[in-house]
């Protein structure tokens, strides 16, 4: 099963990361990847991940997963392999009782999954997009004092 969710991880990747408007291109980039499949498990996983075609920027039909904000795409790419060792945190930046989280692409409603369901006291909620997550904070709580709670969940410093 690991290497499915590799498999799939590496797939949601490439997709976010790159131009791809047919199956043999995405098949070509997984198999960069160290991933040889068939036609027919691609589907499969394309399928699962709710993968859908749209236009692009300059009007091409590409691959996009579900929720990516109006396709957007990183212009130097890294390989999969390369982005599943990085972590998906980017950023934090506080205003009064708001803190705005950036996350790579497609990271954010996981992370805040994880920061809702963790019980940090001093913060009230969540909204996830795709990359930023929209934190609220309890009136009278230090940009530290939520640093410390996040740091729990993620590496933020």
């Amino acid at each position: 099963m690991k290497v499915k969710n590799n498999r799939m991880e590496a797939l949601k990747l490439i997709i976010s990361s790159k131009e791809l408007g047919s199956q043999e291109e995405v098949l070509r980039e997984l198999e960069k990847e160290g991933f040889k499949l068939t036609q027919a498990t691609l589907s499969r996983d394309l399928k699962q991940l709710k993968v859908a075609k749209a236009a692009s920027m300059n009007g091409k039909y590409v691959y996009v997963l579900p929720n990516e904000t109006m396709y957007k795409r990183i212009h130097k790419p890294l390989s999969a392999t390369e982005m599943m060792q990085m972590p998906g945190f980017v950023s934090i930046n506080f205003s009064g009782n708001m803190g705005v989280i950036k996350t790579r692409p497609g990271y954010a409603s996981s992370i805040a999954y994880n920061i809702d369901n963790s019980n940090i006291p001093d913060i009230l909620g969540t909204i996830a997009g795709d990359d930023t997550i929209f934190i609220v904070i309890k009136e009278g709580v230090s940009e530290g004092s939520v640093i410390d709670g996040l740091s729990n969940i993620i590496d933020i410093r």
